[in-house]
Formats: C-alpha cells, sequence, structure tokens
C-alpha cells in the first residue's frame, strides 16, 4: 500500500481543510465525529474553538466568514447534533455567508435503520444550504471537500454541508488535490458590454436618480465598496444601503442617505419612492425594503446588477438585468461612465438634491434624552454614545447584533465607514445571533474591539457562549439595551395590536452582572443617564469579556416604521415628529 493509502479519511479531511486555507474551526464533538477530533488532536495547523451548542458554533462560523471574507467551517456530531445547526446554516442562506458545515453521520451501512443518533441530514438541510453532499465512498472525500469550498464561495455564496459517515472518516483511502475549475458550476462574473453601455446611458439621463447598494456589494470584497464609492462620487447621484449593506458606502458622505426599509431614514424611502431611474447593486428588494411591492418605486426605470440570476426579476421587474459579479459589473460602470459623452443633467440633479435635503430636514431619526441626574436612558441615546465612545479611540471596531428593536437602534445611530465591520442576522432575524457571531469575529480579530449590541431577549438564546468567551479568553463586549420586553413584539402589539401585550414582557430576568460573573466575566449596569458613559468606558477599559446592562426606557418605540404592507411614502416618524402620509406627485416630490 502506497504512503497516500495510509491516510485515514479524518486525516483526508484535515489535509483538505488545511489546503484550503482553513485555520480554525467551530464545533461541538459528539461519537460520529471522534476520529476527526482525533486527527485534530495529532496536528497544529488547524485550531478548533468548543463552542457550548451547535448552533453558536454556525454563528461563529457566520461572524468569522463575514468579518474577514473567508469560509467560516463547523464541525458536528450526527443527529442532534446536526439539527441543532440548522437555523444557522438558513439563517447563512438567507444573508449569502460563505460557511461550509461538516456533520458527522452513522457507518454507512445503518443509515436508514433508524441508528443512534442518525438523521436524515441532507435531506433536512437541502432547503436550508446552497448545497449539500453525503459521501459514500472515502476515494471522494478530499474531492467533495474541496468542491464544497468552491460552491460555498463562488458566486453568490452561501453554506454548504459535508455528510460524513463514520466509517467513511475511518478508512483509508488516497489524496485527491483540488481541482483547477469546476467542471459545471461557473457563475458569470464579467458583466456584458452591452447591458453596462444601456445602463450608463440611462444614468445620464436620471432627473431623479437612487443609487440602492446590499449585502452583494460587501460579498463581492473590498473592491466593490471602494468602486462603489468611486462611481457614486463620480456621479454626484445619492446612495442608500440596506441592513446588509452597511459599511458598502461611507455613512459620513454626504450623498450617503442613510439605511433605507421598514426603519430606515425618512430621506432614503422618500427617494427610493420618487426615483426615475434606479440602480440597484447586490441587493434582492426584500419585502423590508421594498413595502408594498405595487407601490415600491412606481415611476422609475431600474437596473439590477447581481451575481445571482435568480434573484433579478424575482420580486421587482427591472428594465436593464447585468448578471455579474458587483465589483466587476461597478468598475465596468465607472469606466463607461467616463468614457461615454455626456454628462448627468446637472440642474435636474441639483433641484433633486433640493428636495431631498429638504426630506433630510425631517430629522427622522431624531430623538430627545433629557440629561438631568436619574433619568431613564434613551436606547438610542445608549447607541449613539457607545458609537462616539468607540469612534475617539481610534480602534478598529466591529459591532454584532441579536435581533429586535436594539437592532435598528444600532443600524441607524451606529456609523460605518468600512464595509465588513457590521454583522447582524438580516434575512432569517434569528435572536441569539449576536453573541457567537461576536465571538466568530474576535477570533478573527484578536486585537480588534468587537461588541455585541443585544437585547435582553435575545441574549439568553445563546448566553451559554459566555464559556466559551471565557475558554478560549475572547474580550467579547455584550451591550445590552435592557427594556424588560421583547421590543419589537410589544411595538408591533402596541401599534397593531391595540396595546394587547401578550406574552411579550420578559418576567424574571436574570442579574446580568451576577450572570456575567458566573461566567468568569465582568458585569457592569447603568440605570440613569449620567452613569452611561462610565459604564461603557470601563466596559471598553476591560481586558476581558464584558456583559453591561443598559436599564432603557420601556415605551420606547422605534422610528421612522413602515409599517407592514405600506408603501414608503407611508412612513410613521415617531411622536416627536408630525404625523406623516406624505403623496408623492408626479415629479416625484413630496407634498405633506
Amino acid at each position: 500500500m502506497s504512503a497516500e493509502l495510509t491516510q485515514s479519511g479524518a486525516e483526508i479531511l484535515l489535509r483538505a481543510l488545511k489546503d484550503q486555507g482553513v485555520e480554525v474551526i467551530f464545533g461541538y464533538p459528539g461519537g460520529a465525529v471522534l476520529p476527526i477530533y482525533d486527527a485534530i488532536f495529532n496536528q497544529n495547523a488547524i485550531r478548533h474553538i468548543l463552542v457550548r451548542q451547535e448552533g453558536g458554533a454556525v454563528h461563529a462560523a457566520e461572524g468569522y466568514a463575514r468579518s474577514t471574507g473567508k469560509v467560516g467551517v463547523v464541525l458536528v456530531t450526527s443527529g442532534p447534533g446536526a439539527t441543532n445547526a440548522v437555523t444557522g446554516l438558513c439563517d447563512a442562506l438567507m444573508d449569502s455567508i460563505p460557511v461550509v458545515c461538516l456533520t458527522g453521520q452513522v457507518p454507512t451501512h445503518l443509515i436508514g435503520n433508524d441508528a443512534f443518533q442518525e438523521a436524515d441530514t441532507t435531506g433536512i438541510t437541502r432547503p436550508a444550504t446552497k448545497h449539500n453532499y453525503l459521501v459514500k465512498r472515502s476515494e471522494d472525500l478530499a474531492r467533495v471537500v474541496h468542491e464544497a469550498f468552491y460552491v460555498a464561495r463562488s458566486g453568490r455564496p452561501g453554506p454548504v454541508v459535508i455528510d460524513l459517515p463514520k466509517d467513511i472518516l475511518i478508512n483509508k483511502a488516497p489524496y485527491t488535490e483540488a481541482a483547477p475549475a469546476h467542471p459545471s458550476y461557473r457563475p458569470r462574473l464579467d458583466p456584458e458590454a452591452a447591458r453596462i453601455e444601456e445602463a450608463v446611458a440611462l444614468l445620464k439621463q436620471a432627473k431623479r436618480p437612487m443609487i440602492y447598494a446590499g449585502g452583494g456589494v460587501i460579498n463581492a470584497g473590498p473592491k466593490a465598496s471602494e468602486a462603489l464609492t468611486a462611481l457614486v462620487r463620480a456621479t454626484g447621484f445619492p446612495v442608500t444601503n440596506t441592513l446588509m449593506g452597511l459599511g458598502a458606502y461611507p455613512a459620513s458622505d454626504p450623498q450617503f442617505l442613510g439605511m433605507l426599509g421598514m426603519h430606515g431614514t425618512y430621506e432614503a424611502n422618500m427617494a427610493m419612492h420618487g426615483c426615475d431611474v434606479l440602480l440597484a447593486v447586490g441587493a434582492r428588494f426584500d419585502d423590508r425594503v421594498t413595502g408594498r411591492l405595487n407601490a415600491f418605486s412606481q415611476g422609475s426605470r431600474k437596473i439590477h446588477i447581481d451575481i445571482d440570476r435568480s434573484s433579478v426579476n424575482k420580486n421587482v421587474p427591472v428594465e436593464i438585468p447585468i448578471i455579474a459579479d458587483a465589483g466587476r459589473a461597478l468598475d465596468a460602470m465607472l469606466r463607461e461612465w467616463h468614457a461615454t459623452p455626456g454628462k448627468a443633467d446637472a440642474p435636474a440633479i441639483a433641484a433633486w438634491w433640493r428636495q431631498i435635503d429638504e426630506w433630510r430636514g425631517k430629522n427622522s431619526l431624531g430623538f430627545h434624552q433629557a440629561m438631568q441626574p436619574g433619568t431613564i436612558i434613551k436606547p438610542q441615546y445608549a447607541v449613539q454614545r457607545l458609537y462616539e465612545i468607540t469612534k475617539a479611540r481610534k480602534q478598529e471596531v466591529f459591532i454584532t447584533t441579536e435581533v429586535g428593536q436594539h437592532q435598528m437602534w444600532a443600524a441607524q445611530h451606529f456609523k460605518f465607514e468600512k464595509p465588513n465591520r457590521w454583522m447582524t442576522s438580516g434575512g432569517l432575524g434569528t435572536m441569539g445571533y449576536g453573541l457567537p457571531a461576536a465571538m466568530g469575529v474576535q477570533v478573527a480579530h484578536p486585537d480588534a474591539l468587537v461588541i455585541d449590541i443585544a437585547g435582553e431577549a435575545s441574549i439568553l438564546m445563546n448566553i451559554q457562549e459566555m464559556g466559551t468567551l471565557a475558554q478560549y479568553r475572547l474580550p467579547v463586549k455584550v451591550f445590552i439595551l435592557n427594556n424588560e420586553y421583547m421590543g419589537m413584539v410589544r411595538q408591533w402589539q402596541e401599534l397593531l395590536h391595540g396595546g394587547r401585550y401578550s406574552e411579550s414582557y420578559s418576567a424574571a430576568l436574570p442579574d446580568f452582572v451576577k450572570l456575567a460573573e458566573s461566567f468568569h466575566a465582568t458585569g457592569l449596569r447603568a440605570t440613569s443617564v449620567e452613569q452611561l458613559d462610565d459604564v461603557i468606558i470601563r466596559m471598553l477599559d476591560c481586558d476581558g469579556p464584558v456583559i453591561a446592562d443598559i436599564a432603557v426606557d420601556q415605551k420606547e418605540n422605534c422610528f421612522p416604521m413602515i409599517p407592514s404592507g405600506a408603501a414608503h411614502n407611508e412612513m410613521i416618524l415617531g411622536p416627536d415628529h408630525e404625523a406623516t402620509n406624505a403623496v408623492v406627485s408626479d415629479q416625484g416630490f413630496a407634498l405633506v
């Protein structure tokens, strides 16, 4: 037998992972994957992070992937290990995050016999993944691993599962090098020149243009964000980001209108409603952005750049589809903009900006924070002060969130100048995402400041991962906006269900300071406005993990808000603003 045939499947697996550039695995052991753990014990090239629950492993891999641009790797055992990972896989699929999840499986001869800890993992995960594999021959193992990484990172990224029967991990087999090219899956990267020409010609005719950039720009890499910034500045057009796209364009730039959608800014939503030419890049027109579809940006001619052909014309019909990598398409568009004669209609664009500035004047994200000692903290103010204090430190900062009101306040009031600094659960809206995601980010960026902006309800979903932070000395900061309610549920119950607060109050919450200490972390608390800055500074100065429990106004709602099923010009601006049901004229200007 040759030397190549003396390797077990588990050893082949680790060799393939190493060849794919994997440096860390987030996992939890069990009987079916013990051969892999034995192989991990005998090598030092790949680090393993022991999580406290498999769902946390996938979110950690997501955080790692989103903050680095690399593929995140997960290792779980068969049966409940694999099923616990399903929520994270769905989350990664919805948000287009490249993850490879290795799942244990019972030996091949027991599959279908209801063996101990057997589950139909490939069947269960088929709708939750971009692709999945059940390896039936050890000889196929290396090829499958290489292919899985290619599928996960290519085209529209996403999660891939490799189901590994235990005998496949034990049997000896030869190693197969990665193929130079995949035989069948080759996503289109370069745009059609004719489509680029059409798009630029249309943009130059625009009177009220709008550029709408989503998470696909970030997934395309830092150069795509640079190309977006260059195009926006060359055109002089306004730009908005989706929740997943925050950081793709610098938040401090005057051409940035803020986030759009259900809790987006008034100016971003009104400009989207009133534009006459819309350029969408790496965005999928999801319902939280579009509102009522038959009222969405009705009078506009639309250009859509996306690497995923199935996303184009799926929710919103577009005039010019461009199937390509976002970065390459934006580069081509920028070159065409400079190369072709003619410029944008300067007087019309100036008038459009005057209208946008009028909408900006409403200050839709404004809030009032009383500063007298003993005053309760507004959640918006807590996020604003967190942003201002961290910004003054000039340290690399990464933000994750859980899901709910705090997530929207973080998106509104924490400003991102660069891509890959904002990690949140967008499409699936997974409570419990933020803490394990922050863990993955901190592993990837050990010297950075990583903060999970959380709610007291969401943080309890995966609070056990505080144990992982302690074990690996990961100095993640958890910043809880504690209003003692499932805040977004309570808000909808108040506004849409007659104030009937059914099962949204979180009774019997833990003492988060003591809870932190029980996990070998530091616990801090602020209950009034004069305590806030001191708690934030102490949190940031601590060299280990921290839970900062910030008691905030229980009755504060997250505004602006487009109610479900409403149009962009039917926003609720909140009690500090006049109620608005703006009507947009044929020229696209709001008559309030």
